[in-house]
């Protein structure tokens, strides 16, 4: 049995150590150390079900609205602890964004869509920094040059890719350290999943992003490292190029080769 916890980069930002998972008396993690190294993007994968999903949304606490839910063990960024009793949860959804799975502009403006988080946040102190704050955003999601002539227009109006990136830009424009990504290409078409790809890789220069995917083809090409799960448990972690060219575990050699999954 490989202990999940033995891969620990030196820049990590973010560290699980013995997490479990409960959803009332269903345990859906068990016993999880995890640490994601900083400025990189880690490849969650593993079979539907198998909790990559359940600890992702650990990261930012949306487990949180899940009554049923609880959540053990530790769980620190930048070195503190997420659960601790002064932590404001607003704050730290500010610091871990999130990307979901179907795009889900708000029935907003374009503008609106990116100027909303730094508004609640009280980012700015002028409709000069919001404006530099929108174009910037829509700039590093790759947007700006598609949507600079109308963004009063609604988010909702805009192709599935591009309100995917509209999303993405969304949750960089309140200038998060970590960027948690749901399957973020699972309901679009090859173009535009190829255009996330790209600015997946633009971003991790700026930001920490972990990445739950169904697609062992994405995570090979996005993920620098990539941990593998089955039935609730972390099984391996460590760089991409070992996980899929030698891994030490034989359930994760049975699922990249297609025997499980």
């Amino acid at each position: 049995m490989i202990e999940n916890n033995d891969f620990a980069p030196e820049n990590t930002i973010i560290s699980s150590k013995n997490v479990d998972v409960f959803y009332g008396d269903k345990q859906a993690l068990f016993d999880i150390n995890l640490n994601v190294a900083e400025n990189s993007v880690t490849a969650l994968i593993g079979p539907s079900g198998c909790g990559k999903s359940t600890l992702l949304r650990c990261f930012n606490r949306m487990n949180d609205v899940i009554p049923i839910c609880r959540v053990d063990g530790s769980i620190t960024l930048g070195g503190q602890d997420i659960h601790a009793p002064n932590v404001d949860v607003v704050s730290l959804r500010q610091k871990v964004g999130m990307v979901f799975q179907k795009p889900n502009p708000f029935p907003k403006s374009i503008y609106d869509n990116i100027a909303y988080g730094p508004r609640i946040h009280g980012m700015t102190a002028s409709k000069a920094e919001l404006d530099e704050i929108v174009e910037e955003s829509l700039k590093r999601a790759g947007l700006w040059n598609e949507v600079m002539d109308r963004l009063d227009k609604p988010g909702t109006g805009l192709s599935g890719g591009q309100q995917q990136r509209l999303c993405i830009a969304r949750a960089i424009a309140v200038k998060p350290k970590v960027i948690l990504m749901d399957e973020p290409c699972s309901a679009l078409d090859p173009i535009a999943t190829a255009t996330v790809e790209e600015l997946i890789d633009e971003l991790r220069e700026r930001f920490t992003i972990i990445i739950v995917t169904h697609s062992m083809q994405q995570a090979a090409r996005v993920s620098m490292h990539t941990a593998f799960f089955h039935l609730g448990n972390l099984v391996e972690h460590g760089a991409t190029s070992d996980i899929f060219t030698a891994p030490k575990d034989e359930r994760t050699q049975n699922y990249i080769t297609g025997r499980i999954g």
